[in-house]
């Protein structure tokens, strides 16, 4: 689906991966799709939702392999736009 969608609007976005961290120490790890457009990543953003991750910001005061500091609760995803986890995968 994702593909589809970044062909139909002409990008192909670098996919990189993040570890997020929670203060609880809840961990997920993320697949970041990585725009040069910002018109692109707004697109994206839009169709798919999700979060706005700034590497130069968000990780590790900006290191290569630094993790992503959330803030507030950890909440599971389980559906973002038009993706969405299984039901079977849900528990």
């Amino acid at each position: 689906m994702i593909t589809h969608f970044c062909r139909y609007i002409g990008v192909k976005p670098q996919i990189r991966r993040v570890q997020a961290i929670w203060p609880s120490g809840k961990y997920e790890d993320y697949r970041i799709h990585c725009f040069s457009d910002p018109a692109a990543a707004k697109a994206f953003l839009d169709h798919f939702c999700g979060d706005v991750f700034d590497p130069k910001r968000d990780r590790e005061g900006g290191k290569i392999r630094g993790v992503w500091r959330r803030m507030g609760e950890y909440k599971r995803i389980l559906d973002l736009g038009p993706l969405s986890v299984p039901e079977i995968l849900r528990n």
